[in-house]
Formats: structure tokens, sequence, C-alpha cells
């Protein structure tokens, strides 16, 4: 089903147009309730100092335009969730099933990283991290946060990553909860990350 869907959305626009809408106002009925629970739940119980991080709106789009555009172009080759145009991120945010969240340090947006949901309980993750705040462990709290509300809201959490993309493939090489479903045209590989509470039972 993940390889239909991502052959759709790359191929096929106006049908993935037409799925995306019918899925996010499905989600917003079904799961909205209980993802804004689930963050609320992270938000409380997740101590990321010295950063801090949050649910972005559309008073935000100005900041998230500004962090995609001031990263190298190279470093957006293998990340591209939505337009990253003014319009296309103000239409994203408007989005139930797509969860766009900010890492902030002294009030600036350094990193970006969402959840997109689909009603068939599953999800895809994504992150991008300013150049300048890389190597410092934010990926991992991103990750603590993104991961935490999938299985709260018991989500399975997937994400497709490209096996040129050496930054990612080397940031994952640690990553136990990670574990490659299949391998995707044009080097991509289809991974989940498990939850280490329900694989040790």
């Amino acid at each position: 089903m993940e390889k239909l869907l991502l052959f759709i959305k790359q191929n096929l626009k106006f049908l993935w147009a037409v799925i995306d809408s019918i899925n996010n106002a499905i989600y917003g009925l079904l799961f909205d309730k209980t993802m804004k629970r689930s963050l609320n739940a992270i938000s409380n119980n997740v101590d990321i100092s010295p950063y801090t991080f949050k649910e972005l709106k559309a008073s935000d789009t100005n900041d998230l335009y500004e962090l995609i555009k001031n990263q190298k172009e190279s470093d957006l080759n293998y990340f591209q969730p939505h337009g990253f145009d003014h319009d296309s991120i103000r239409g994203k945010l408007k989005q139930k099933a797509f969860l766009m969240m900010g890492i902030y340090f002294e009030q600036q947006l350094i990193g970006y990283f969402f959840l997109r949901f689909f009603v068939n309980k599953k999800c895809f993750v994504g992150r991008l991290i300013d150049a300048d705040y890389r190597g410092k462990g934010v990926g991992l709290l991103m990750n603590k946060i993104m991961y935490g509300i999938a299985w709260n809201m018991k989500f399975r959490c997937l994400s497709t990553i490209s096996k040129s993309n050496h930054f990612i493939m080397k940031a994952h090489k640690k990553n136990t909860t990670m574990v490659v479903l299949k391998e995707l045209n044009n080097n991509f590989l289809l991974v989940e990350f498990i939850n280490p509470d329900l694989s040790n039972n």
C-alpha cells in the first residue's frame, strides 16, 4: 500500500490531491482530538532544554519559509514533503492530517519536523535542521517527539530514506527503533520506527 501511495504522489499529482483531501477530512473526524491529546502529553512530559518546541500555526508561515530558504539547495534534495513557497506552507498548516512542528533556540526557529497521518493508522515522519545546529542532538529530540506522538496514538511510524543521503543514513545508523521494511525505487528505503515497549512484549 505504501509503495502504491508513493507512486501516486510522485507520478499522479491530481489523483494524489484527491486522496490527500479525502484523507484529511476523514482523519479530522476520527483522530484530530486524539492527536491533540498526544501532542499535549508529549509537551508536558518531554524536556528538550535548552530548546523548546511547538505546533506551527499560520502565523509561523514566514519563519518556516525563511528556515527552508536559508538551507543549501543540496540539503533539500531528499526533503520534499510539500512546496516551500508561502502559499504551499500556509496550505499545509491548515491540514489536520499534517502535524507541523518547530524546534526553537532562544525564540529562533532552528528545525522543522512533521507527521503526515493516514486514516489506516500509519504516519510518515520527516525533519529538517538548520545547518548551524546539526550534530548537536536536535534530531534525536525531534525523533523522541515524533515517535512519541505516533506511538501514543497507536499509529505505525514510517519514513522513506534515500541511501544516497549519507547524512541521514549516518544519523540513523544507531537508531535501534528503525527497521527496514522494503527497498523502493530510486535508491530509497521504506523504514518503520518500532516502539521498543511493544517489541519487547
